[in-house]
């Protein structure tokens, strides 16, 4: 097995913690605050989603998707379509209201398949390619695709602890 296979495989596991995580949730649900100042479920899911597609795009020299097909005026949230939620205050989590989680997992399901597309076409030698050199080391694309992973499962496995809360 290559790295690149090694990243299908992580990115192939994020859409069931997703869809485990948001399934058959209504909208009050997924604006549930462990304590009245966790992190909701549908903050979550949104966050991790808008960092895979910021990332990726990037990565890929790409529009992010929640601009180019228009999945910022979708959900219709109260920020700049830049933002990814990253440093978000409790009043801007309060702000993340989603109609559904089906439009979460849409969102999530998009950005997904952009992620495998992009990643089968990479070489071994794209991964050590520097990407980021404002880091001490500085970043490699490998090292960067193995980040987004990271906070994907991390933020998918906070939403899912949430959900074990609702009961």
């Amino acid at each position: 097995m290559n790295g690149i296979d090694v990243l299908l495989e992580a990115y192939s596991r994020i859409p069931d913690l997703v869809m485990g995580a948001a399934d058959g949730l209504e909208p009050g649900d997924l604006e549930a605050r462990p304590n009245g100042t966790g992190n909701s479920i549908g903050w979550l899911l949104w966050h991790l989603t808008r960092v895979q597609d910021d990332h990726i795009a990037d990565t890929a020299g790409t529009e992010q998707l929640w601009t180019e097909e228009d999945w910022v005026g979708r959900f219709d949230l109260p920020f700049d379509p830049a933002d990814t939620g990253f440093g978000h205050s409790s009043g801007q989590v309060d702000a993340v209201n989603v109609e559904s989680a089906d439009l979460l997992v849409e969102y999530y399901n998009a950005v997904h398949q952009r992620t495998i597309k992009y990643v089968q076409q990479l070489t071994e030698q794209d991964l050590d390619k520097v990407i980021d050199d404002s880091w001490n080391p500085p970043v490699t694309l490998g090292v960067r695709l193995v980040s987004v992973t990271q906070d994907c499962v991390q933020h998918a496995a906070q939403a899912a602890y949430v959900r074990g809360l609702l009961g």
